[in-house]
């Protein structure tokens, strides 16, 4: 009987496939996410999945990641790519914060993002939509997409499952929505890329930004809405 031991051991494990081939794939929040703007602030959601190759990872991610205060970020593309990014970005932030000693604004956070997507867009995969709420321009919604542009938007949209849902958000979008309005359309946009996109799943988080703060939901995987017969 033959000893297998350290590089040996690995070598056998792939040559003879006992080691499954999504263990090589990079992790990848393949997703959907979302951000509208509306009369007094934003409102930011994605779903929960983050998958390995075929293989779910985590069920219960949240993309939703702070930045700053008042402003928060939708990550897809490769999860280690765009949390880096997100943590620099933080710290960068928040230093700029110290030194204006003033809270930044969300067009400042949207510039950095776009800086560094661009600066490393060879070799980092990250489409990011940075949301929120400042005293000088209230509610703003920035879509930063795989190679470094910027762009504001009243509403936006990314991920794998965004592809399913571009008529739905352009028949059902009305501006000058209210808060209420913005959860219960962001939801249902949701729901709708989870149901068809493969890549998207779990549950909806949301999150509406205003100056009184940050205020979070999430629906459930049973208690999304539905739309196509069961």
């Amino acid at each position: 009987m033959e000893v297998y031991a350290g590089a040996n051991l690995s070598e056998f494990l792939q040559s003879s496939q006992m080691v499954p081939e999504w263990t090589e794939q990079e992790v990848d929040t393949g997703t959907t996410i979302m951000a509208v703007e509306f009369d007094g602030g934003v409102v930011i959601g994605a779903d929960s999945r983050t998958t390995t190759g075929a293989y779910i990872a985590n069920r219960v991610t949240d993309k939703l990641t702070f930045i700053h205060d008042r402003i928060f970020c939708c990550r897809s593309g490769s999860a280690a790519d765009t949390q880096a990014i997100a943590d620099a970005v933080t710290y960068q932030l928040g230093f700029h914060s110290i030194v204006m000693d003033e809270p930044p604004l969300v067009h400042t956070a949207a510039n950095l993002f776009r800086q560094m997507c661009y600066r490393y867009r060879e070799t980092l995969m990250a489409g990011i939509i940075v949301a929120g709420w400042d005293k000088r321009h209230g509610g703003q919604v920035y879509t930063v997409p795989v190679g470094g542009m910027l762009v504001r938007q009243p509403v936006a949209i990314g991920g794998s499952g965004s592809s399913y849902i571009y008529g739905f958000v352009d028949s059902n979008y009305k501006p000058k929505m209210t808060k209420e309005e913005c959860l219960r359309f962001t939801g249902k946009a949701l729901a709708l890329a989870m149901e068809r996109d493969g890549s998207s799943g779990g549950v909806a988080r949301l999150a509406a930004i205003t100056k009184a703060g940050l205020e979070r939901t999430v629906i459930l995987g049973n208690q999304l809405p539905k739309f196509s017969p069961s």
